[in-house]
């Protein structure tokens, strides 16, 4: 259980959930109806009011939900930076209470690695039906993904990816393997190798395994680019302020996993890294380059700031040539997409219809937004090579997060069913349970998926 949950209610304070249509025939002691009153309190969504005890002492809060339609599941998660410290509980209207209570958990989330912002000192009981343990659980993998986002990319570069991948693989009994620098050409993983050659930090491919070999298979691979410079097609320093987030993929499929081992999904489970660091030096490889991949397709690089789904390529390649039954890779990939859905919004791509549903369902009910883009298969020649079989980027600036999804669908053929995440697993501002900063999503829909999926 995490800290900031109790299964125990024993002395604790109750926090009044109340809307504004409702506040005026709500329940409440009479002094607190009148301190209420006397303090002018609508119960305006989001709005908490601390109000006394009998002895003069904190009785209780009043928090102000909202009943419309558009209201947001987590605005729970306000409460752990409201709430002065102690034991609460949720009384009245609090909505999705298993919703409300993850949403506190993840309001508690502060990123203290270098000295800042210790977690508030503020608990809340887990509310009747609610499963503390599964909250517990969807909390620190969704923790575990931000502070790996959060990381600045001088102490998350591909070793240090490397480590807490096998942190995650010792703590959950899996097994690690890794292919480092050069050894990439030699093992057939040549994107790889091109995209990350340049850096001081060598380049490599993780390989986590667990689960029985005969369950069923599920491989999930996370764009892990610790930091990306554009390469030779330099960013605007601009662009590059956000780079050490742009191994936000690797670290979605490891929270991802961090869950599904956690609960004894009884899978087999396979996670692949590819982490590089994109970089300048006088052997990055160059825009007009031909690579080969680990498939066998020639790629022509129309752009150097392409560089994720070259590394995916050789990723996907080899996660296909298993033939699970279930392909899922994660990239924080293009602008494109946040473009057309902004920041909350991850795209998802696949071209098997039930999987799509199930995930669009999971995703409303966990309050864990995606939008479906379409695999459209008639932009395909915008990819079209004059010398090879594909160039990495689309000619003209049209319909970029679809042309990569397209790129990347040409290495996949043998997964039962494969999904394609863009995703910017970051908050450019805080909301309830969603503190600014590196953030996992799509997560908790897909364990939800699987669970329902692949049992």
């Amino acid at each position: 259980m995490l800290d900031c949950l109790s299964i125990s209610a024993a002395e604790s304070l109750p926090v009044w959930c109340v809307s504004k249509a409702g506040f005026p025939e709500f329940e409440l002691p009479a002094a607190v109806r009148r301190f209420a009153e006397g303090a002018g309190y609508k119960a305006e969504a989001g709005k908490l009011l601390l109000v006394p005890g009998a002895d003069g002492a904190l009785g209780g809060a009043l928090f102000g939900v909202s009943t419309e339609k558009s209201a947001d599941p987590f605005a729970a998660g306000a409460l752990s930076g409201l709430l002065p410290p102690g034991l609460w509980r949720l009384e009245g209207d609090a909505g999705d209470t298993r919703l409300a209570t993850l949403a506190f958990a993840l309001g508690c989330y502060r990123f203290t690695r270098y000295g800042k912002s210790a977690a508030p000192a503020v608990r809340l009981v887990v509310p009747q039906g609610v499963d503390g343990a599964d909250i517990s659980r969807q909390a620190e993998a969704v923790f575990l993904t931000r502070d790996l986002v959060n990381t600045p990319a001088n102490d998350m570069g591909p070793a240090e990816l490397e480590a807490a991948a096998r942190t995650l693989a010792l703590r959950h009994g899996a097994d690690v393997r890794v292919i480092t620098g050069d050894a990439l050409l030699a093992e057939n993983f040549p994107l790889i190798h091109a995209v990350g050659r340049a850096a001081t930090r060598a380049p490599r491919l993780i390989d986590i395994t667990a689960g029985p070999a005969d369950a069923p298979k599920l491989t999930l691979v996370g764009k892990g680019v610790c930091f990306d410079t554009g390469g030779l097609d330099l960013k605007p320093s601009a662009a590059m302020l956000l780079m050490k987030k742009d191994m936000g993929g690797a670290a979605n499929a490891l929270g991802l996993a961090h869950l599904l081992l956690a609960r004894g999904a009884g899978l087999r489970l396979r996670v692949l890294i590819p982490a590089v660091e994109n970089s300048v030096a006088g052997d990055a490889f160059r825009p007009g380059d031909i690579l080969q991949s680990r498939k066998g397709i020639s790629v022509e690089i129309g752009n150097t700031d392409a560089e994720g789904r070259l590394v995916l390529a050789d990723a996907l390649a080899l996660a296909d040539e298993d033939k699970p039954d279930l392909l899922v890779d994660f990239a924080t990939l293009t602008g494109a997409a946040r473009v057309a859905l902004g920041p909350q919004l991850p795209a998802a791509f696949t071209d098997d219809e039930e999987l799509a549903a199930g995930l669009a369902r999971h995703a409303q009910a966990e309050d864990d937004p995606l939008w479906r883009l379409p695999l459209w298969a008639r932009y395909a020649g915008m990819l079209d090579s004059k010398v090879a079989q594909t160039n990495n980027v689309s000619s003209g600036g049209f319909a970029g997060a679809i042309t990569a999804a397209l790129f990347l669908q040409k290495f996949v053929e043998n997964a039962a069913s494969w999904l394609h995440l863009d995703l910017f697993a970051w908050n450019p501002s805080s909301r309830p349970g969603r503190p600014e900063g590196g953030e996992a999503q799509t997560i908790r829909a897909l364990d939800a998926l699987i669970r329902e999926r692949l049992g």
